[in-house]
C-alpha cells in the first residue's frame, strides 16, 4: 500500500540501533524533581535551533499548553485572542483559562487587522493580548503573519504563543528559490527572522523530526516561571530517555542532511501540484507537504478516498477548517519518490475520467 498519511515530513526514523544506549526508559521521577538524563542539553540545542533564549521539554504539547495558558493569563490583566483555525490542543489550554474567568475572543484565520481591532478594544478595558496561533496552517499551507501579530503584542504589552509543530524541522532561515523551506529547520521565528521576549513557542518534534516529545521555548524568565509553576511537571511523566536519545539522533540527521531533504521534498510537492493541475484538479496547501484536493462536483470525497484505497493508495480523509465538508488529502514526505507521486496522479486521473464524468473541469476553491 502506497501511504500518503504520515506527517514524518523529512522521513526521519529512529531505530534503536541508531541511538545511544540507555540504562532505563525512565528514572521514575517527575521533571519538577529532576530532569531526565539528556534533557538539559537537548533543551539548549532546541532553543538554539529556534533562536530562543531558553527552552524546557515535555512529553507533548498537551503537557505544555495545559499549564502555559493559565500561567500567562493568571493575573487578571489578560484577554486571550485565538486564531479561528488554531490546533485544538492549544485550545484545551485556552478552555482551562476560560474556566477561570479569562476572556477569550476568536479572530478570523491569519487576519492581523481583526486581531488588532479586537486587541485594541480589550486594551481599552485594561487587558493585554495573549495571542494563540499556529506557525503554519497545514490546511491552507500559509505561514502565519507572526511579524504583524508581534507588533500588536508589543504595542499593547502582551505575548504571542505559537504552536510551531508543523514548522519545526520544515521551515528555517533565509527561504528563497534555492531553498523554498529555508535552511536548518528552526521553524517560524527563523523563517520570519524575528525574536523577542513577547514570543513564546510550543512545538512538538513529532512531525519534522519524528520524535514524540515537545519543547517550550522563549525568554529565560518565562521558561523558568513555567518550570516553577507547571503542574504537569509534577504530576505527569517527563519525556522518556529513549525519546531524548531519538531527539539527539534527529538533530544530527538534520545537521547533516536536513537542507537536502527539505529541497527534495519541495521538488516532490511541485511535481505533485503539476501533475494534478494537468488533470484539472485544484489543491490547497501551497508548497507545504500537506496537499488537499478541492471539492469537485460528481467526485465525492468519500468515494474518491475508497477508489484510491482500492488501487493501493492510502490518503487522508479529513475536514479542513472552513471547508464545509470532507476532503481528500495527501501528505508528502522526503521518503516518497516521483514514481509514488505519479502513481497517485494516475489513480486520480482514472477517478476523474470515469463514465459520466469528463476529465478536468474542477473549479478552484473560493
Amino acid at each position: 500500500m502506497l501511504d500518503f498519511t504520515s506527517a514524518l515530513y523529512l522521513g526521519f526514523r529512529h531505530p534503536s540501533r541508531s541511538l545511544r544506549p540507555w540504562p532505563a526508559l525512565s528514572a521514575g521521577r517527575p521533571a519538577a524533581l529532576a530532569e531526565p538524563p539528556g534533557a538539559a542539553p537537548m533543551a539548549r540545542a532546541l532553543a538554539g535551533l529556534q533562536g530562543c533564549a531558553a527552552a524546557t521539554l515535555a512529553a507533548s504539547t498537551l503537557h505544555l499548553y495545559w499549564d502555559l495558558i493559565p500561567i500567562l493569563a493568571g493575573d487578571g490583566t489578560v484577554a486571550i485572542h485565538v486564531d479561528a483555525a488554531a490546533y485544538p490542543i492549544s485550545g484545551w489550554g485556552v478552555e482551562r483559562a476560560a474556566c477561570r474567568g479569562v476572556p477569550v475572543r476568536r479572530f478570523p484565520h491569519y487576519d492581523p487587522a481583526s486581531l488588532q481591532r479586537g486587541a485594541a478594544a480589550c486594551a481599552r478595558r485594561g487587558l493585554r493580548p495573549l495571542v494563540i496561533t499556529d506557525g503554519v496552517c497545514p490546511g491552507c499551507g500559509r505561514v502565519a503573519p507572526l511579524d504583524r501579530y508581534l507588533q500588536v503584542a508589543r504595542r499593547l504589552g502582551g505575548w504571542v504563543v505559537v504552536d510551531d509543530t508543523q514548522a519545526l524541522g520544515m521551515l528555517g532561515a533565509a527561504p528563497g528559490a534555492a531553498a523554498p523551506f529555508g535552511h536548518r529547520g528552526g521553524g517560524s521565528m527563523r523563517w520570519h527572522d524575528i525574536a523577542g521576549p513577547e514570543l513564546v513557542v510550543a512545538a512538538s518534534l513529532a512531525k519534522g523530526f519524528g520524535v514524540p516529545l515537545a519543547g517550550l521555548s522563549g525568554p529565560a524568565d518565562l521558561v523558568g516561571r513555567f518550570e516553577a509553576a507547571s503542574q504537569t511537571r509534577t504530576h505527569c511523566s517527563p519525556p522518556s530517555v529513549a525519546a531524548l536519545c531519538a531527539a539527539e539522533h534527529a538533530f544530527r540527521l538534520n545537521r547533516r542532511h536536513g537542507d537536502e531533504l527539505r529541497f527534495r521534498l519541495a521538488r516532490l510537492v511541485r511535481h505533485f501540484r503539476h501533475r494534478l493541475a494537468g488533470l484539472g484538479l485544484s489543491v490547497s496547501g501551497g508548497m507545504f507537504p500537506v496537499q488537499t484536493l478541492a471539492a469537485a462536483p460528481g467526485l465525492p470525497a468519500q468515494a474518491l478516498h475508497e477508489h484510491l484505497i482500492a488501487r493501493g493508495i492510502r490518503s487522508v480523509l479529513h475536514q479542513p477548517h472552513g471547508a464545509g465538508g470532507s476532503r481528500v488529502g495527501f501528505i508528502l514526505t522526503a521518503r516518497h519518490t516521483h514514481a509514488d507521486v505519479d502513481a497517485a496522479a494516475d489513480a486520480l486521473r482514472e477517478a476523474v475520467a470515469t463514465p459520466g464524468r469528463q476529465p478536468g473541469g474542477v473549479p478552484c476553491p473560493a
